[in-house]
């Protein structure tokens, strides 16, 4: 499995970063080409979580590669065949909901349409409030749809945010190598 050729998108979520930035590094060491994609969103907002100068800066540090921020320049993944698989991660709901109901509208939304005309697979690693409320349906569908395998998640505060779920960042390689053979990882449901 090593020498894939890796698209890592990145949504808001923006307290995830530290976390992703981690995942980012362990994808680059085990396979080589990494070329990250960001939402145009989370290409321009600085949060209480950190500028998105010094993230851009941490990203193309890890990849070695200027960060692919428009629908335009994120086309191309497809007709060009760039990558073996996408990882998406962190998703947020928004991004998820949209993927699932075909909805093109950012970098991260053009990159994974493109990428899946290929017929290969998207990791989606979930960050979202509403997982077990408003995107469970989302959530779902794309469990129910070819080429689309989860890093296993969990609710990440059950008492204080009983609808919110995030996947296990440090997953995200071994969830890879399970598409690659067209599995989804299990346990999906994880126990915090």
């Amino acid at each position: 499995m090593d020498n894939l050729s890796v698209g890592f998108a990145i949504c808001g979520s923006y307290c995830t970063y530290d976390k992703m930035l981690a995942a980012l590094r362990e994808v680059k060491d085990k396979y080589g080409k990494v070329q990250a994609i960001m939402s145009e969103k989370s290409f321009e907002t600085d949060t209480r979580f950190g500028t998105a100068e010094h993230f851009i800066s941490e990203i193309e540090g890890i990849t070695g590669q200027k960060i692919i921020s428009t629908i335009k320049d994120a086309e191309p993944a497809g007709p060009k065949r760039l990558f073996d698989v996408l990882v998406i991660a962190p998703c947020t709901g928004n991004t998820l909901a949209k993927i699932a109901n075909g909805i093109t509208d950012t970098a991260v939304t053009m990159v994974c349409k493109a990428h899946l005309r290929n017929n290969r697979p998207v990791v989606i690693a979930i960050s979202t409030n509403d997982g077990l409320s408003g995107n469970a349906a989302n959530i779902g569908m794309l469990l129910n749809r070819k080429n689309f395998y989860f890093v296993p998640f969990c609710q990440d505060d059950p008492i204080n945010k009983p609808f919110s779920l995030v996947a296990d960042l440090g997953r995200i390689t071994d969830t890879i190598d399970a598409a690659m053979q067209g599995v989804q990882l299990q346990p999906l449901l994880l126990a915090k």
